[in-house]
C-alpha cells in the first residue's frame, strides 16, 4: 500500500481529492540557487523552507506544493552558480500559481519564504492576484523565520551573527542534508558595514540596494561564522523556526477571521 505523505507532487490525484474534502491549505516553499559561501549548497534557501513545511503542515493541515528554486537573487550576482530570474518573471509565477491551485481547491495558499529578497515580490504578486481568486480564498508570504521571537532571533539570525550562510543555516542544511555542506571550507566573514540604530540600512544595502550589491560586500558570500555549525544545532534551529512559522499561521488567520466584512 502506498504510503501517507505531505508532499502534494507525491500524491495521486484521489489523495489530493481525499485532502481536499476535509483540507484547503497549501504550503508552497519558495527559495533559490545561489552561492551560500565556499561551503554550503546552492539550494540553501530551497532546502530549509522544504523542510520546515514538511514539519509544519500536519500541524496546520496542509499539503506542501514542490518548491519553487528560481527566484530574485540579483544581489549576488557575481559569484558562480548563481541563477535568477526577472522580477515580472517571478511575480508572473507567483499569480499563476496562486490561480492554478485555487482552481484545484486550495483556499489558503501559503508561500513559504527561505530567501530574503523574495519577501516583497511575492507580497505585491498575491496583492496583484487577489482580484481574480474565489472570493473565499486568501493567498499570502511567510518568511520561516517571521515568527521567531526576539531571543531567538538574537541567536540564531541577526545582523550580530550573520545573516547568509552563517552558523544557523549552515547548522540546519547539516541537520538536512549533511552530506551537502564541505565543512572543511566553512569560513567566517562579516562584511564591512558601519555602525547603525537599526538593522533596516543594513538589509537594504546588503539584499536590496542593486544586482551584485552581495558580491560587492563579501568575498566569500558568507555573512557570519559558519565553522560554529553543526548538525544539532541544526535541529535546534529547524525545531524553532517550524514552531514559529506554526504560530504565525495561527496569528494570520485568526487576523483573518477578525476582520469585518464590508
Amino acid at each position: 500500500m502506498k504510503p501517507p505523505t505531505v508532499f502534494l507532487g507525491e500524491m495521486t490525484t484521489l489523495e489530493v481529492d481525499a485532502f481536499l474534502a476535509g483540507h484547503d491549505t497549501v504550503i508552497i516553499p519558495v527559495g533559490s540557487t545561489e552561492q551560500h559561501g565556499p561551503h554550503g549548497p546552492l539550494l540553501t534557501d530551497a532546502l530549509i523552507p522544504v523542510e520546515v513545511a514538511r514539519r509544519v503542515a500536519p500541524r496546520v493541515g496542509a499539503v506542501v506544493a514542490p518548491v519553487v528554486n528560481y527566484s530574485l537573487s540579483y544581489p549576488h550576482v557575481g559569484f558562480t552558480g548563481v541563477v535568477h530570474v526577472r522580477i515580472p518573471t517571478f511575480m508572473a509565477l507567483i499569480e499563476d500559481l496562486c490561480l492554478s491551485l485555487a482552481a484545484i481547491g486550495f483556499r489558503r495558499i501559503v508561500f513559504l519564504n527561505g530567501h530574503y529578497d523574495n519577501t516583497y515580490a511575492i507580497a505585491y504578486a498575491c496583492a496583484n492576484v487577489a482580484d481574480r481568486l474565489p472570493a473565499d480564498t486568501s493567498a499570502f508570504p511567510v518568511n520561516y523565520w517571521d515568527g521567531m521571537t526576539p531571543d531567538e532571533a538574537a541567536e540564531f539570525f541577526d545582523p550580530s551573527n550573520g545573516l547568509h550562510a552563517n552558523k544557523g543555516e549552515t547548522s540546519a542544511v547539516l541537520a538536512i542534508a549533511p552530506e551537502l555542506v564541505d565543512m572543511e571550507l566553512a569560513n567566517a566573514e562579516f562584511p564591512p558595514f558601519p555602525s547603525v540604530t537599526s538593522p533596516a540600512p543594513v538589509h537594504t544595502a546588503f539584499f536590496f540596494a542593486a544586482p551584485g550589491s552581495v558580491h560587492r560586500a563579501t568575498r566569500s558570500g558568507t555573512w557570519g561564522d559558519a565553522r560554529e555549525a553543526t548538525p544539532e544545532f541544526g535541529e535546534r534551529y529547524l525545531a524553532v523556526v517550524t514552531d514559529a512559522t506554526v504560530r504565525i499561521l495561527d496569528d494570520v488567520e485568526r487576523t483573518h477571521q477578525a476582520l469585518p466584512p464590508r
